[in-house]
């Protein structure tokens, strides 16, 4: 994970990250593809939440209340965010 200088924004290369903070409706706003053809980074629009979701997903106990998400809304983060990282037109 890595933030980029512009501090509106958040990046990261972890997908399964991005379809955490896209369950939790943090707004994707990109997909970049062009800086590191290897890696893609999912670019989010930065939010005062966001931090805290991270600690949670990175360092919370099983089933702390910050890390539980709906398993209908994981799975659909992980089609949706699968679907826009294979769009051709998204970069």
């Amino acid at each position: 994970m890595s933030t980029n200088k512009d501090t509106s924004y958040f990046r990261t290369s972890s997908f399964y990250t991005a379809c955490f903070l896209y369950a939790k409706e943090q707004v994707l706003v990109n997909i970049d593809k062009v800086s590191d053809p290897r890696r893609a980074q999912f670019v989010f629009l930065d939010s005062p939440e966001r931090e805290s979701l991270l600690q949670d997903f990175n360092f919370a106990q099983e089933n702390s209340p910050g890390v539980i998400v709906d398993a209908r809304k994981f799975v659909t983060a992980i089609k949706q965010l699968k679907d826009k990282l294979y769009q051709e037109g998204l970069a």
